[in-house]
C-alpha cells in the first residue's frame, strides 16, 4: 500500500510520500536510544510543562487540523475538530496526574519488617524507546492516547502510523517539535507495514503498542513475543448495545444511531450488534431505523453532514461483501442495504443500514462491520440477550440500557468486555482505563494502568 494521502469524499490522490530508506531508520532509532538517556531523566514538572504546550498548540490548530483529519479519512468536519480539542484535553489531564500516578509506593510496615528490610519502595520507571504501530480511524487520538503518558513516564516514541494518514503522521512529530519536546522524543517513521517487523526486532525499541487489525496484531505479538517485548494490543470491537423492556426508548434510540455512526461507522467501540428484548423490539426497531434513515450522508467538509465516506474503496468494497453475504443469506434490509450511487458523491461512501434476521451463519455475526451497517436482534429474555452478546470473538466494550438494578449487576458480572457502559454509548475518557478480551486485544491504555503499560515496575529494597 502506497504511502500516500487520498481523499475519500472523491477519491483524488493529494500527495504521495517514499518509505524511508534503511539509512534513515537507523538514523532515527539511534536518535531515539540516544534521547532516551537524557530524557529519563528530566522531572515530571519539565515533561508536564512540554505536554501542555503541546496541548496549547492543538488547540490553535484546531480548525487546520480538523480539515486535515477530514481530508484524509473522511470524518464529518464536526467530528474532526472534536478529537482534536479531545487530544488536548488528554494531554492536559496527564501533565497535570502523571506525577502522581507513578509516585512511589510503599509497602506496609509489616510487609517492610517482615522482609528484613529498613525500607522498600516501589518505584516506576521508563522502559525506553516505544514503537507505536497506530490506525487510520482516529489518526490523532490514538497516537495521543498512547504519546502522552509514554512521554510522561519518560519514554520516547516512534510512530508507525497507516499509510493513509501520512499529513497526520508528520503533523505529529512537529506537533511535538514545535511544544519544545527534545529532538527525538516523538519521530515518525514512514514506512510500509512490511518494514515494521524489522524495527520491532531491533533491540534498541523496547517495547510495541498497536491499535489495528486481528491480522496486524497477531503479527506485532508473535514478533514481539519473540523478541521477548511487552506489547498492549486494542483490535477489533463488535460491541453489543442491549435494550431491555425498562429502557428510556427514544433516548436508547436516539443514542443508538450516534454509537453506530460515529466517525462513519468506522470505530472499534461502535455499537455494532443491538439486542433488544422481544418485549420491546419492535418500537425500538421502529425508531431507530427511523432516525438512521434520516441520517444525511454527504461532503464531510459540510458541517451539516452526518455520515461522510468510508476511508478507502477496499473497505467500502469489505463492508459490502459482508451486508451482501447476509442478504443473501436471509437477512432482511430495514434500510440501505446498497452501494450509493449518486453523481455528486464519487467518493467511497455507504448508506446507514439496518440488518434484520441475522443467524450465527452469517459472517457480519462474526465479523466485525468497520461502516455505518447496525446488525437487529430479538432476545427472550436478559439470558438469551447476554448469550448473543457473548456470541462473538471479540470482547471490547458494550451497552446496556435498564433502569433495573438487578439487570445492571448481572450485565456487569457476565458481559464478556472490556468496559460496560449503562444507559449510555461506549466513549474513552483519559482517566478511565481502555481495553479489551479475546480477540479485542489485552492491555489497558489512559488512566493510571495505562501509563504504567510501559513502565519497568522496580522494587527497591534497603537494608539497615
Amino acid at each position: 500500500m502506497p504511502i500516500a494521502t487520498v481523499n475519500p469524499a472523491n477519491g483524488e490522490t493529494l500527495k504521495t510520500y517514499e518509505a524511508m530508506d534503511e539509512e534513515e531508520i537507523e538514523r532515527r532509532l539511534q536518535l531515539a536510544e540516544a534521547t532516551f538517556r537524557t530524557y529519563r531523566t528530566t522531572g515530571f514538572a519539565d515533561r508536564a510543562r512540554l505536554l501542555t504546550k503541546a496541548a496549547d498548540l492543538l488547540d490553535a490548530d484546531q480548525q487546520e487540523t480538523g480539515r486535515m483529519l477530514t481530508t484524509e479519512m473522511g470524518k464529518p468536519i464536526k467530528q474532526a475538530r472534536a478529537e482534536v480539542a479531545k487530544c488536548a484535553k488528554a494531554m492536559r489531564w496527564y501533565a497535570e496526574n502523571a506525577e502522581a500516578l507513578l509516585a512511589d509506593e510503599e509497602p506496609a510496615d509489616t510487609d517492610v519488617k517482615d522482609s528484613g528490610a529498613a525500607r522498600v519502595r516501589v518505584r516506576y520507571r521508563p522502559l525506553g524507546p516505544v514503537l507505536a504501530v497506530m490506525p487510520w480511524n482516529f489518526p490523532l487520538w490514538q497516537v495521543v492516547r498512547f504519546a502522552a503518558p509514554a512521554l510522561m513516564a519518560g519514554n520516547v516514541g516512534l510512530l508507525k502510523h497507516a499509510s493513509n494518514v501520512p499529513l497526520t503522521a508528520l503533523y505529529l512529530e512537529d506537533l511535538f517539535h514545535r511544544a519544545g519536546f527534545p529532538e527525538g522524543c516523538f519521530q515518525t517513521l514512514l514506512i510500509g507495514s512490511a518494514q515494521v517487523d524489522d524495527v520491532l526486532r531491533d533491540e534498541r525499541v523496547r517495547a510495541a503498542t498497536l491499535t489495528g487489525s486481528e491480522p496486524a496484531g497477531r503479527a506485532v505479538a508473535s514478533t514481539a513475543g519473540e523478541m521477548i517485548k511487552k506489547t498492549v494490543l486494542e483490535l477489533g470491537g463488535s460491541d453489543p448495545y442491549v435494550v431491555m423492556p425498562s429502557a428510556d426508548l427514544d433516548r436508547a434510540a436516539e443514542v443508538a444511531v450516534t454509537a453506530r455512526v460515529q466517525n462513519n461507522g468506522q470505530s472499534c467501540i461502535a455499537a455494532k450488534r443491538f439486542i433488544v428484548h422481544t418485549d420491546v423490539y419492535d418500537a425500538f426497531a421502529e425508531k431507530f431505523v427511523a432516525a438512521m434513515r434520516a441520517l444525511r450522508v454527504g461532503d464531510p467538509m459540510d458541517e451539516d453532514t452526518d455520515v461522510g465516506p468510508l476511508a478507502s474503496e477496499q473497505g467500502r468494497d469489505d463492508l459490502e461483501e459482508l451486508v451482501d453475504d447476509a442478504t443473501r443469506s436471509g437477512a432482511s434490509a430495514l434500510c440501505g442495504g446498497h452501494r450509493l450511487r449518486r453523481p455528486e458523491l464519487p467518493g467511497w461512501y455507504y448508506p446507514p443500514t439496518v440488518l434484520a434476521g441475522v443467524t450465527r451463519e452469517m459472517r457480519i455475526h462474526r465479523e466485525e462491520a468497520f461502516g455505518p451497517v447496525a446488525t437487529l436482534y430479538r432476545a427472550s429474555d436478559l439470558d438469551e440477550a447476554v448469550l448473543i452478546a457473548n456470541d462473538s470473538p471479540f470482547g471490547l466494550s458494550s451497552n446496556v440500557w435498564t433502569r433495573d438494578e438487578a439487570e445492571v449487576d448481572r450485565f456487569v458480572r457476565d458481559l464478556e468486555a472490556g468496559s460496560v457502559f449503562v444507559n449510555g454509548m461506549t466513549a474513552s475518557h483519559p482517566a478511565f482505563p481502555f481495553g479489551g478480551i479475546k480477540r479485542s486485544g489485552y492491555g489497558r491504555e489512559l488512566s493510571g494502568h495505562g501509563i504504567r503499560e510501559f513502565c519497568n515496575i522496580t522494587t527497591v529494597w534497603q537494608g539497615a
